[in-house]
């Protein structure tokens, strides 16, 4: 305690505290002059361990203008660590002045902060690269002393993270003086995050803390009651255990990983509020106004729930929330790691947490995650270097705050970790880009943005360029949307267009946990009234599932592997596993195994590849690619985070030559050539980069405009310079992103290394069933439930060769067949007696009576 000065000594004792070893360890590092990551557990006073050098700097010497940058990866994150910090700043009566600054921050406040900056501005990437356009941003930075990186490990490796190592970098120029903290408690490489934080771009002026461990977390698996669905991802089947578990605690977020299935759930758990309990929902498609209510009544302690997507994942001081529940397969150890940490909020007290998968593989899932979180053991990738579209809006961002010489720039580029091995050709081409466009473009003066003077500096051309930059800064590029707005009412938030684009007057979904009824378009806005009737759909939307990590794929496919671990798992998992070991065998951990079989008038081919969803679908592309040219005749595919399901008109021979890995060469080339996912990556890359701008004084653009704005010009560059920057962003970001062309290397490599089991199976086997549930729900629309249901059902019978398979089907269309939605149309049967007769008649001859 002799460390710290008398105000915070009484301040620690007064609350019967004592600095924590990692705390002081920052302290330590401050007076050393050095930057700082620290990775320390959840409640363990990490956000006051990284103010606490700049709080005991301004006790000893009091003085005006900013001295710490705080930097948060959420507006709601900013507010709530402000609102944490002014207690003890007021308490011990410290000359310090905390404010905000976030897109929500008006303007008078805004103008305010420029003429008289607080001691501590806390606010976000997006924010600090507006900051940094100012033409005084050289004197409001001046005097900066530290920068503190919130929750480090979810900005760095995205273009967040490139937009903010960039301007970390230019603050570094601004304020060379000032050291660097870094916040996380899930950090799988130190390292690279190390660098990240550096002023140099290495990290031995960088110190590693690790805080002392907490207590181990509280995790529990909840099944639903009766039979575990086979297929299916929306956990709906688990909702009366889940409520259950809300009800006999205080308060509970209940975690899900898609706003779709944040709706279901809602709608789920309301229909069986029979207590009436306070539960909210929160997601990012709500207007800010409902998330802040939420917000606030979660605060307040007036919810006993909120069902959330990762929206709340991050940081927000909730003490009061006794349990989380995770609805459906975690996806990652850390990300689970970081939503289990919102209960209790304390270091010293263990977490409650429930894992609720949605089916069989989810439970395997869920077992690795929990048994990976007792091995202490984390995942994530390692950031990537970064994207040459936001290098482009930074040129210009510079050049708007003022004159600067290219070899400065690219110099100080370079000390941002991601641009650390930046060519300088890619520099120079995207200085020339934001200059005059490029080769092709430069006869367009819409494009000409910069300009040399006579002693080689740049400048920005117009103040107009510089207003339409500061409209568009940012790397988030929205998918199109829609306002939802009820007729004679307020907005309730936003869906995509492609979605509405499929409504006609009358259809009903569900959305801010409300029955809507479509009545039409106005000139900006979806409008709606409250209820409606049929089978609700329930809107989705692009790049919301989150992809299975590297790491627990493995761990999924070494209990897979080993029978003894299946001791694990619950008694319907290891039941379903005996039985594909008996029908078929296991998928190796090291090799792949692809099954073969007839079903219907097609022939499936199944592979176990276990890399996530989006390496499948990538993977499928190829596959089929390759299918056709060996003559299968392709018909479609499909991809879950598990398997990779194809259907063609001839049977498959010859697997091994579709996993080759030569197929990452002549096919992936083909397709990206063919695929429009080239051009709409080509749109983002081009958003971001500044060649098409969304935002315009008095008007905004839809996204059809952009679309095509997006197509000329990239037809354009394609013609005429193929090599343009931003096509090379294009295609690496494809490559590199989209398609996760090094997960389908890693399928492939471990094929190569382990072999290819193909097993030629006369029917469906019991780990084939749920890919081939999702295959039915592909081609389900309309009147054609009763199709999906039979198949189901037979699937299910055919599976499990009759053992217990009438209570078996009961199940799998209970779970498999959700409400209408993005690729989820069938309608739940209603009739559970017209269900039972249909099954009856279509059971195969060997089933016998339903009672055996």
């Amino acid at each position: 305690m002799r460390t710290l000065p008398e105000p915070f000594t009484a301040w620690f004792a007064g609350r019967g505290w004592a600095p924590r070893a990692h705390q002081l360890a920052l302290l330590a590092a401050a007076r050393r002059g050095d930057s700082a990551l620290l990775v320390a557990p959840t409640g363990g006073g990490k956000t006051l361990a990284g103010f606490l050098p700049s709080l005991i700097d301004l006790h000893g010497q009091p003085r005006d203008g900013l001295h710490t940058l705080y930097i948060s990866p959420l507006k709601a994150l900013a507010v709530d660590i402000a609102r944490n910090l002014t207690q003890p700043v007021e308490e011990m009566g410290l000359p310090i002045r905390i404010e905000t600054r976030t897109g929500d921050t008006p303007q008078n406040r805004r103008t305010r902060q420029r003429e008289n900056p607080p001691n501590f501005l806390l606010t976000t990437p997006e924010s600090l690269a507006l900051l940094l356009t100012l033409p005084d941003a050289g004197s409001f930075f001046g005097g900066l002393a530290a920068v503190v990186v919130d929750e480090i490990h979810a900005i760095a490796g995205t273009k967040r993270g490139d937009q903010l190592a960039l301007g970390l970098a230019r603050l570094g120029t601004l304020a060379p003086g000032a050291r660097r903290v870094g916040l996380s408690a899930t950090v799988a490489h130190p390292d690279p995050l190390r660098r990240y934080l550096s002023p140099t771009g290495g990290i031995d002026d960088v110190a590693l803390v690790v805080g002392e461990g907490g207590a181990e977390p509280r995790l529990d698996i909840l099944l639903p009651e009766g039979r575990l669905p086979w297929g299916g991802h929306m956990g709906l089947a688990s909702m009366p255990e889940v409520y259950r578990r809300i009800r006999e605690a205080g308060v509970t977020i209940v975690f899900v990983n898609t706003r779709a299935q944040a709706e279901l759930c809602f709608q789920a758990l309301w229909k069986m509020n029979d207590d009436n309990l306070p539960i909210g929902l929160h997601h990012g498609s709500l207007t800010v106004e409902q998330r802040r209510k939420v917000e606030a009544a979660m605060a307040a302690g007036r919810l006993r729930a909120v069902v959330a997507t990762a929206s709340l994942d991050l940081g927000i001081d909730w003490g009061a929330v006794d349990q989380v529940v995770q609805v459906g397969a975690p996806k990652g150890v850390a990300r689970l790691l970081q939503r289990i940490g919102r209960a209790n909020h304390r270091m010293d007290e263990a977490s409650q947490a429930v894992l609720v998968p949605a089916n069989r593989f989810e439970v395997i899932e869920c077992t690795a995650a929990r048994q990976a979180i007792a091995a202490h053991e984390l995942d994530g990738d390692p950031p990537r270097p970064g994207g040459l579209d936001v290098l482009a809006q930074h040129i210009l961002a510079v050049a708007v705050a003022g004159p600067f010489r290219p070899d400065d720039l690219y110099a100080e580029v370079t000390r941002a970790a991601p641009y650390a091995a930046l060519p300088r050709r890619d520099f120079d081409d995207a200085l020339r880009f934001v200059e005059d466009g490029g080769y092709a473009l430069q006869s367009y003066d819409r494009f000409r943005k910069l300009f040399r003077d006579a002693q080689s500096y740049i400048h920005v051309k117009t103040t107009a360029v510089a207003r339409q930059l500061r409209m568009n800064l940012g790397t988030i590029v929205e998918t199109p949307l829609m306002k939802v707005r009820l007729r004679g009412g307020g907005v309730l938030g936003e869906v995509e267009e492609w979605f509405v684009s499929t409504l006609t007057q009358g259809d009903c979904f569900i959305f801010a946990g409300q029955l809507l009824r479509f009545e039409g378009l106005d000139t900006t806005a979806c409008l709606v009234t409250r209820g409606g009737e049929g089978e609700p759909r329930v809107p989705a939307y692009a790049g919301s599932r989150m992809p299975l990590t590297t790491y627990l794929a493995a761990r999924v496919r070494a209990i897979l592997a080993d029978p003894k671990a299946w001791k694990a798992l619950p008694a319907p998992v290891q039941e379903w596993l005996r039985l594909q070991q008996k029908q078929s065998e296991m998928p190796p951990r090291d090799g792949l195994l692809v099954e073969t079989f007839p079903r219907g008038e097609k022939w499936f081919l199944v592979a176990y590849c276990f890399e996530g969803r989006l390496a499948h679908q990538s993977l499928g592309m190829l596959v089929t690619k390759r299918m056709e040219k060996l003559g299968m005749a392709p018909l479609g595919y499909l991809a879950t985070d598990y398997v990779l399901a194809a259907w063609c008109a001839f049977e498959p021979v010859g697997v091994e030559r579709l996993f080759e890995e030569d197929i990452l060469g002549e096919e992936l080339e083909e397709w990206m050539a063919e695929s429009s996912m080239l051009r709409r990556t080509f749109r983002n890359i081009a958003t971001i980069a500044g060649l098409i701008e969304k935002n315009h004084p008095g008007q905004e653009k839809s996204g059809r405009q952009m679309t095509m704005n997006a197509d000329l010009i990239y037809d354009v560059l394609r013609k005429h310079e193929p090599d343009h920057i931003l096509l090379r962003a294009t295609r690496q970001e494809a490559a590199a992103g989209l398609t996760d062309v090094a997960r389908i290397g890693l399928i492939l490599a471990r094929a190569r290394a382990g072999g290819i089991r193909h097993r030629a199976l006369d029917r469906v086997s019991p780990l084939a069933v749920p890919a081939l549930i999702e295959e039915g729900r592909e081609w389900v629309a309309g009147g054609a439930e009763d199709a999906l249901l039979a198949e189901a059902e037979a699937l299910v019978a055919d599976a499990t060769l009759g053992t217990d398979a009438f209570n078996e089907v009961l199940a799998t269309v209970t779970e498999a067949i959700p409400p209408r939605g993005d690729r989820d149309r069938a309608r739940r049967p209603r009739d559970k007696k017209a269900r039972y007769n249909r099954f009856i008649r279509s059971a195969p001859k060997h089933l016998g009576s339903p009672d055996r």
